[in-house]
């Protein structure tokens, strides 16, 4: 929307400049031409008036008098000459050569007066008059242009805050923060956000407490269950009733973990709270805390990192993703792991890449599942890091098995706004002093 409101405005000054500008040129040329003559013509006159008088006093006009004369216009190189009827000529100096001027009278007693000036110098005024339109006409565009810039600004920067908050909306942040912006359209948009982000503020919170109230309901109920049946196995010596007071106690647990796993999933469900994370500092806390251990184990740990503004993140996540992935190349990797970042779009990839073996093409498709593991481990280290990052609106993907290269994905914040303002209430986020738990 900002290119294009630039290039309508930019288009409708340049329309404007130019309907103006190359008449105002035209009608220019013409002024100074029309002067120029106009000027020579009233020069002839006066001499006309001058040669008048002297013939009443029975003089002729002489060559010094004529050279005053011409010397006296503003016109540079002015030729002036008197033809009496009698043959006699009294000029001026010599006449111009090339393309002239000539504008010429005849005196009561017919004295032939003409006075001539070269063009070259008229068209040498018309030039330099419109080169001095051509810089106007290129000054006034260059204006429109930034004026256009500047107001394109003020209408699409409330829309980009109008998009970071309908987005603190959507991952659960539901009392965004923008200051009037006196542009009526937007400011009714906005407000209806608010009301939105009130209802769903009331709803995520009648919910919430609905989940809990069931989830005291459900559980007190199970406890007590529970606690007959392992009573009636204590109790019991038949094989049949221990038999089917096992199956309930498996019933009682399996319900309870699906009690757990809805109140987990309800909780997620209710969006996070993404903040602007700079990259710049959550590098500089895995920098610190991980070369020391590359260092004892005889590899190295490179941040070929340019791209270093912000993205939106809940706080900690990044680092804990980050520490996730370098942890598993240290384990499992070799050689040097290299930590890159680059904006693509709207959104910023940082990739964390070493030069092991790799891994193995079997396991690659089911890598971020729970429990997967080729090292022996949990396996659960991966399936956590992909949650987060889905939690945040990004992905965490396997971009190449030989070697092993994870990349994860964010939305970044836009670098031609103020964070603090894209992001409501979200300043962005410094993980320095931070420390990953283990």
């Amino acid at each position: 929307m900002r290119q294009r409101a630039i290039a309508m405005t930019s288009l409708a000054v340049g329309i404007a400049v130019l309907f103006l500008g190359i008449p105002g040129l035209f009608y220019g040329a013409v002024a100074v031409w029309r002067d120029t003559e106009s000027e020579l013509d009233t020069r002839a006159e006066t001499v006309m008036f001058v040669i008048e008088r002297l013939e009443s006093a029975g003089q002729r006009v002489q060559e010094p008098l004529l050279e005053t004369m011409a010397a006296s216009a503003s016109l540079p190189d002015v030729y002036i000459s008197a033809t009496y009827p009698d043959g006699e000529i009294v000029e001026s100096g010599e006449p111009p050569s090339g393309r002239i001027f000539d504008e010429g009278t005849v005196t009561a007693a017919g004295v032939v007066i003409s006075v001539q000036a070269p063009q070259s110098v008229t068209w040498a005024r018309i030039a330099l008059l419109m080169l001095g339109e051509i810089v106007l006409i290129g000054a006034a565009f260059a204006i429109g242009r930034f004026v256009a810039r500047r107001k394109a600004t003020e209408l699409s920067e409330p829309l980009v805050l109008l998009a970071a908050s309908a987005e603190q909306i959507g991952a659960g942040q539901v009392r965004p923060n923008l200051d009037p912006t006196g542009i009526k359209e937007i400011d009714l948009v906005y407000q209806e956000l608010e009301r939105t982000a009130s209802r769903m503020a009331g709803r995520i919170a009648a919910e919430r407490q609905f989940a809990a109230d069931a989830a005291h309901q459900l559980r007190t109920p199970l406890t007590a269950l529970s606690m007959r049946l392992e009573e009636i196995l204590y109790l019991s010596d038949d094989p049949d009733v221990i038999e089917e007071a096992n199956k309930g106690l498996e019933q009682i647990d399996r319900l309870s973990g699906v009690v757990d796993e809805l109140m987990a999933t309800s909780r997620s469900a209710s969006g996070g709270r993404t903040e602007a994370v700079s990259l710049t500092d959550t590098f500089a806390q895995q920098r610190e805390e991980w070369t020391p251990v590359f260092r004892a184990a005889s590899r190295e740990l490179v941040f070929d990192t340019p791209q270093t503004g912000a993205v939106l993140s809940t706080p900690g996540s990044l680092s804990q993703i980050l520490a996730t992935l370098i942890e598993n190349s240290l384990k499992y990797g070799d050689g040097t792991t290299t930590i890159s970042s680059a904006k693509a779009g709207k959104m910023v990839s940082i990739k964390v890449r070493d030069e092991g073996a790799g891994i193995p093409e079997d396991v690659a498709d089911s890598v971020f599942k729970k429990g997967v593991s080729t090292g022996g481990s949990t396996g659960i280290g991966l399936a956590v890091a992909k949650e987060l990052a889905v939690n945040d609106g990004g992905r965490l993907e396997l971009t190449c098995t030989a070697p092993a290269e994870f990349t994860l994905t964010l939305a970044a914040v836009p670098q031609t706004f103020d964070p603090d303002r894209v992001v409501p209430h979200g300043a962005i986020i410094s993980l320095g002093a931070r420390r990953r738990r283990r």
